[in-house]
């Protein structure tokens, strides 16, 4: 199993809508509204990167409301 953040930057006013959204979609194991220069932080997982990749590029980032996303794999040290 692979996981990752996304730091996802909004339009104004939609961080709500966008964190509700992106709740919805399998894969997405949490979302959170944040403060500070992210608007909602997402950990994601699949099975594998190619899953990921695809899960991040073909259903996140399509969501209505996004700006900018900046993806953070987890690594276990």
């Amino acid at each position: 199993m692979v996981q990752a953040y996304i730091l996802i930057q909004t339009e104004v006013g939609r961080a709500r809508d966008v964190a509700g959204e992106i709740a919805n979609i399998s894969g997405v194991v949490r979302v959170d509204a944040v403060t500070g220069p992210y608007d909602v932080v997402v950990l994601c997982e699949a099975n594998t990167v190619d899953e990921l990749g695809n899960l991040i590029v073909s259903r996140v980032q399509l969501v209505p409301g996004i700006t900018r996303t900046l993806t953070c794999s987890v690594v276990r040290l």
